[in-house]
């Protein structure tokens, strides 16, 4: 077979790598050739190295295990602060339309006086209309309308503060009186 010049030189680096890999894979020292007559010299050579690492064993100290004792720790993985629900309302009844604004959301339109008391009409920021009456939930915060007056209603909303106390809030909408040149 005739081979170029590229080839050869291509085989050749082949033939060096092959080398180089079988040489490589022996891995480790190669031993000494046993000695010729002084087979039991060389048996009790090993077995001294033996047992001086046995000797240097007992020589070290053991450490005590460390164990870890919990009784009067606190436990890392609770929060410092223990931090309780307010109230845990189970609501079964969805949201209605009133509930679903803030109050700064909502304008006090009318006052209807009846027998029965007041009735307030309460509008939306899109312009929509609902009547109130005493007892309705109005807001985002669970108020309750306590009371309907001549010119106002108050709502009443529940809250807790920094320690957790239930407190009362008292919100006015107050009526917006029509002046003589427009509306304000």
């Amino acid at each position: 077979m005739m081979f170029r010049k590229r080839d050869k030189f291509g085989m050749v680096w082949l033939v060096f790598g092959l080398a180089f890999i079988v040489a490589s894979c022996g891995g480790g020292t190669v031993a000494p050739p046993p000695p010729k007559g002084g087979a039991p010299q060389a048996v009790a050579k090993k077995v001294e190295p033996a047992k001086v690492e046995e000797k240097k064993e007992p020589e070290k100290k053991e450490e005590a295990e460390y164990q870890y004792n919990p009784t009067g720790k606190a436990d890392p993985f609770k929060p410092f602060i223990q931090l309780t629900p307010v109230r845990e309302l189970v609501r079964t009844a969805p949201l209605t339309p009133l509930q679903k604004y803030d109050i700064s959301q909502l304008k006090l339109v009318a006052i209807l006086s009846t027998p029965e008391g007041n009735i307030a009409l309460v509008e939306d920021s899109t312009g929509r209309g609902y009547f109130v009456k005493r007892g309705t939930e109005i807001g985002k915060n669970d108020g309750k309308v306590t009371k309907i007056l001549k010119d106002r209603i108050i709502i009443e909303e529940l809250y807790s503060d920094v320690w957790g106390q239930t407190k009362k809030n008292e919100v006015y909408l107050l009526l917006h009186k029509i002046e003589e040149g427009g509306e304000s």
